[in-house]
Order: C-alpha cells, then sequence, then structure tokens
C-alpha cells in the first residue's frame, strides 16, 4: 500500500493544486519513483489510498499497467483518515496476509525486495509490525522508536520511523471504516508486547516535506543523472 492521502500542508502553495505525491523530481512524480521500485522489485500488486485531489493521482497513474503493476484505489471522503484509518479503511483490498506500507512522500535508496522475505520473518516470528529506521534528520531530531536486536522499543537513543512498515492485517482490525487513526499508539501497543520487529537502513532517505526540501532533492537527482 502506498499512502497518498494527506494533504501536505507544509508544501503549500504548491499543493494547492497538486497533491502532493505527483509533485516531481528528476522529472517524475515522487510516487511514480516507489511504483517502478516496486515494480523492479518484483511487488506489483497495490493499493493506493487518496483524498485532497485523488482524482488527479488515479487520473495520472491509471491502472498501473503502464508500469508493470496492478493499481486499485482506496478513496478517502471527505477527507483523510490519518495512517491507520488509512490502512483500515482499505484492508478489504490487502487480503489476509502481513503487507508493506510506505508513505508515498519520502524518497529513499531502501530493496524493496528485501520487504518479502522480512514479511515471512515476521510471520515466524508472531509479530504485529516490522519498521524501517532511519538516522535521525534535522528536523526530527529526538527520533520515534529504539532499535537493539532488531526488536523496536520505545527507549532511547532512538532512529527516526521511515514510513516504511510491514503489518498483519489484524493489527488494524479494531478500527472501523471510515475511522480516522493514527498509527503510533498501534504501534506503540505492540512495541510494549514485544511484538515489533525491525531494520536500520543506513543508506538515502528523504522526507520530502517542505518546498525547499523538493528543490533540493530535484536539484540532487538531476545532477547525478547528468554525471558521467
Amino acid at each position: 500500500m502506498l499512502l497518498a492521502a494527506g494533504r501536505g500542508e507544509r508544501m503549500r502553495p504548491l499543493t494547492d493544486h497538486t497533491p502532493k505525491p505527483l509533485l516531481e523530481i528528476g522529472g517524475k512524480p515522487l510516487i511514480v519513483w516507489h511504483i517502478e521500485k516496486l515494480a523492479h522489485a518484483g511487488l506489483t500488486d497495490l493499493v493506493i489510498n487518496h483524498a485532497h485531489l485523488g482524482a488527479q493521482i488515479e487520473n495520472t497513474l491509471g491502472d498501473g499497467s503502464r508500469y508493470g503493476v496492478r493499481i486499485r484505489y482506496s478513496p478517502e471522503h471527505p477527507s483523510a483518515l490519518e495512517t491507520a484509518g488509512g490502512i483500515a479503511h482499505a484492508l478489504h483490498l490487502l487480503g489476509g496476509e502481513p503487507f508493506a506500507v510506505i508513505n508515498g512522500d519520502i524518497f529513499c535508496d531502501y530493496d524493496f525486495a528485501l520487504l518479502p522475505k522480512q514479511a515471512q520473518a515476521l510471520q515466524a516470528q508472531g509479530d504485529a509490525a516490522h519498521l524501517v529506521l532511519v538516522n535521525n534528520p534535522p528536523q526530527h531530531p529526538d527520533g520515534d522508536f529504539g532499535l537493539h536486536q532488531q526488536r523496536v522499543s520505545d527507549t532511547s537513543p532512538k532512529l527516526t520511523f521511515s514510513g516504511i512498515g510491514i503489518y498483519r492485517p489484524d493489527l488494524f482490525s479494531g478500527l472501523a471504516r471510515g475511522t480516522k487513526a493514527p498509527l503510533a499508539p498501534l504501534l506503540r501497543e505492540q512495541i510494549a508486547l514485544g511484538k515489533v520487529g525491525g531494520e536500520h537502513h543506513r543508506g538515502l532517505w528523504i522526507d520530502v516535506g517542505t518546498p525547499q526540501r523538493l528543490a533540493d532533492l530535484d536539484k540532487q537527482i538531476r545532477s547525478s543523472h547528468n554525471a558521467p
């Protein structure tokens, strides 16, 4: 599942007329970078939620066939349901097995081909979730969760949640469709039970949350693609 329902307030005025996941870097919408990487990794059955200007997302991406994937959509009306609420709203499209969820407004070089292996490990260990954590960026110096021997904790020092995770469907079974709910409280409940695994991705990761970060990333990508 690719999360694409946010309003993108910090990106205004760019997001007044364009949904955040369709803002371009390196000549392609942010979300297309994810879709192409997922297709390359063999992960081709995708669900995308949307709310703000969601019709633009469907019109741009279509059924996904041009990218070698199948896209189904989970509209959220009249407004976005936050992360956990959005996932719960789309459960009927996600099936009964663990599934990956990726924020549509990040840019990273995490290898999505690792996700099926991590999903198998999650099932074998009886975990509720697996989180990909990254080094704390300047705008989020205190981090979100601790990590020790591939187990996520609420202790310091903390790393930042990347917005890439794998979840069991029953983690969201207590949320009725259409309920607005954040993800962090559900994760903290499972962390307290010792039911959340994790990994530390040390490669490229950027929260593309402001016009300046978008412009900087666009410049970085164009420069690297033009390099000999």
